[in-house]
């Protein structure tokens, strides 16, 4: 196993004294890390720390995307003059992505009462980067005002629907932004799940290289919102499927078209045939089969996508081994 992130007391000290105590336990952890360096300390310090400038920047929300935007090209364009390889670096999407998961998928992932440790999920998430689930604490829970809803200037409400699970994360972000956070318990994380599944949201297991290289958080999502669904409109693949297709009984659809618009990845249309659902851009959330009144629309795995993150069969497997 490789070593993890090399941080001298001198460094922490410097950069970030007087710490709280959530600092340290982040650096501990980061310590314990493997391949995590301390400009991915850097990274994780600045993303947890000022969250709602990063998502307004990268959205292009903050007035600061104007200057960041273009120095951050400058750069690339000067790096490529100086013959440095750009393939080398893992793209966004790799170090930053998210999971649909399915409601009952996302009531799982909040109510865990042990550590879990599971790696190298390619075969869930098929990331090169941040790809692990490992929770310690999984049972501490904050939910957070959403940054992506808190750029815009009339964001879809309610805003502390952002679910941080297990620990060092969910301690810093409780002091960090006391004013934005609040623990809540399992019960009442599945009930922000159960409210945003009624509001027709989508839900994601969000992963990130600077975050440990795993899981830290469940966003709840519309696409007039997320950043990181605007991301995919743009071309990057930030999200990946659930690993389930909707599909349609056509005997019962009565071609209401109550799904068409509950869907917020444009894979579903009306056709001679009838509802028509793209294989490519369905994600398999299941927002279409909740709003279905005749249960003519419905979730099935489709071997071609990564397979569902069912955390309790996850854990299940890896006891046995």
């Amino acid at each position: 196993m490789s070593e993890g992130i090399r941080i001298t007391d001198a460094e922490v000290q410097k950069t970030f004294s007087p710490q709280k105590n959530s600092t340290k336990a982040f650096i501990e952890e980061a310590r314990k890390t493997p391949r995590y360096s301390f400009g991915d300390f850097l990274h994780a310090y600045i993303y947890l720390r000022w969250p709602y400038h990063y998502i307004g920047i990268g959205k292009g929300d903050h007035w600061l995307a104007k200057v960041i935007r273009p120095l951050a090209n400058g750069i690339g364009r000067i790096r490529a003059l100086l013959g440095e390889n750009q393939d080398e670096k893992p793209s966004f999407a790799e170090n930053y992505h998210g999971k649909v998961i399915p409601i009952e998928n996302a009531k799982q992932l909040v109510s865990i009462n042990e550590p879990v440790e599971l790696r190298n999920l390619e075969h869930i998430v098929p990331f090169q980067h941040a790809r692990d689930i490992i929770l310690k604490n999984p049972d501490h829970i904050v939910a957070l005002v959403c940054p992506c809803r808190s750029s815009r200037a009339e964001p879809c409400l309610p805003l502390d629907v952002c679910l941080i699970v297990g620990e060092p994360f969910a301690s810093f972000i409780i002091d960090q932004h006391p004013r934005r956070s609040h623990w809540v318990s399992s019960k009442e994380a599945q009930s922000i799940l159960e409210l945003e599944h009624e509001r027709g949201h989508v839900h994601h297991a969000y992963f990130k290289d600077a975050m440990l290289n795993r899981f830290y958080a469940i966003c709840n999502c519309c696409s007039c919102c997320c950043g990181a669904m605007q991301a995919v409109r743009n071309g990057s693949p930030m999200i990946i499927s659930s690993g389930y297709l909707s599909r349609v009984d056509k005997d019962l659809c009565i071609e209401c078209e109550d799904c068409l618009s509950s869907c917020h990845f444009g894979a579903l249309s009306m056709s001679e045939e009838g509802i028509h659902i793209s294989q490519q851009d369905c994600m398999g959330c299941g927002v279409c089969v909740s709003v279905c009144s005749q249960d003519s629309l419905s979730l099935e795995l489709d071997p071609s996508k990564p397979i569902p993150l069912k955390i309790h069969e996850l854990m299940e497997a890896a006891a046995i081994q």
